[in-house]
């Protein structure tokens, strides 16, 4: 029998809040590419700066960089909506578990214990699905993204960045 990965049992355990997790790790990608956006309006407003024309880039810059912290606040709250639900059926799961075990096993670390310890692994999980999980997916998208826009500004500059 395959093991499950710890992800897939992570999903699991979200039901129909899983689809959160997916749309706060697209969300946080998608706002970290955004956010490179306001460079390629500087890189333009320099280069208008040179033909004196300014304005109306600078407000592009501005309105995007906006935009990218409106869409990574979307992305969190996704990922926040998903995480809580799952560490809700965790402390659930494990608590059911925990109560078909002999009393014994629950006498040997004490209720108070236990709980604790159900409490403060659901709680790391969370924590894990609703902040770094989206974070390491706007870290894989900002180098990318990143690479590309050199590639754009001038494409001998995005090789030597390689």
């Amino acid at each position: 029998m395959k093991k499950q990965s710890n992800l897939s049992r992570l999903m699991g355990y979200a039901g129909g809040y899983r689809y959160f997790t997916y749309a706060s790790w697209v969300l946080s990608a998608l706002s970290a590419l955004i956010a490179l956006v306001p460079f390629w309006y500087i890189w333009r407003i320099i280069r208008e700066v040179l033909r004196v024309q300014p304005e109306r880039l600078g407000w592009m810059a501005v309105l995007f960089a906006v935009l990218s912290v409106l869409v990574y606040i979307a992305g969190l709250m996704c990922s926040h909506v998903a995480a809580f639900r799952i560490a809700t059926n965790i402390r659930m799961e494990a608590m059911e578990h925990i109560v078909e075990l002999p009393l014994s096993f629950a006498e040997s670390f004490g209720s108070g214990r236990l709980r604790k310890i159900v409490n403060e692994s659901s709680a790391a999980t969370e924590t894990y699905l609703a902040h770094q999980l989206p974070d390491k997916w706007g870290a894989i998208a900002t180098p990318v993204g990143m690479l590309v826009l050199l590639m754009v500004f001038d494409w001998r500059l995005g090789l030597l960045s390689l």
